[in-house]
């Protein structure tokens, strides 16, 4: 098995959908491979807007080749359109990922925030600092698409990359996620 993880990160949407890849080695040091924003216009009819994203998403996996890929999970919004395409374009994600054979995940955003961050709560503008550090980077990725789509990859390389993330290398805000989920665990099976 490699020594390091490469994990393409992909923030869904129809107007900017943000794309990552990131390696993640065995002392869980992140280093930018790539990251870019597919756009489409507002004003091209859905499937255009969905063959687009297909198209950049396909362009990153062939150039970059990850091991893995990881999806933002759709939250609800009370902007139905927005969650809509939202969702047409993480479906279109996790399609393209099985089509290449692929493993994928998806996290959600409070689980990538917590992960990178260490607050679940966190702003656009924490995270994007927070890329920037773990990654060190001169500035933080523009637009916050770009730096969400490289949270998500951390998130995922962290959290699930097999022996890159070993319990014992957790960093204390991703153990207090980890024990905050145990609990929670517990608590649920302990419901009635």
């Amino acid at each position: 098995m490699s020594s390091s993880l490469r994990v393409l990160g992909i923030d869904p949407g129809l107007t900017r959908c943000g794309v990552g890849v990131v390696d993640v080695d065995g002392s869980r040091r992140g280093t930018l491979v790539h990251v870019s924003v597919i756009r489409s216009s507002p004003d091209a009819e859905i499937g255009d807007r969905l063959a687009i994203v297909a198209a950049g998403i396909r362009a990153v996996i062939a150039e970059h080749r990850p091991d893995a890929v990881a999806v933002e999970r759709v939250f609800a919004q009370q902007n139905t359109h927005t969650v809509m395409g939202t969702a047409q374009a993480s479906g279109v994600a996790l399609l393209i990922a099985a089509e290449s054979g692929l493993p994928a995940a998806t996290h959600t955003p409070s689980e990538v925030k917590a992960a990178v961050t260490g607050y679940g709560s966190a702003d656009k503008r924490q995270v994007q600092a927070m890329i920037a550090r773990i990654l060190r980077l001169d500035a933080p990725p523009q637009p916050a698409d770009a730096a969400d789509a490289l949270a998500i990859a951390l998130c995922h390389a962290w959290r699930r990359g097999g022996a890159v993330a070993t319990k014992g290398a957790l960093t204390p805000a991703q153990r207090a996620w980890a024990d905050a989920e145990r609990v929670a665990r517990t608590y649920l099976r302990a419901t009635p």
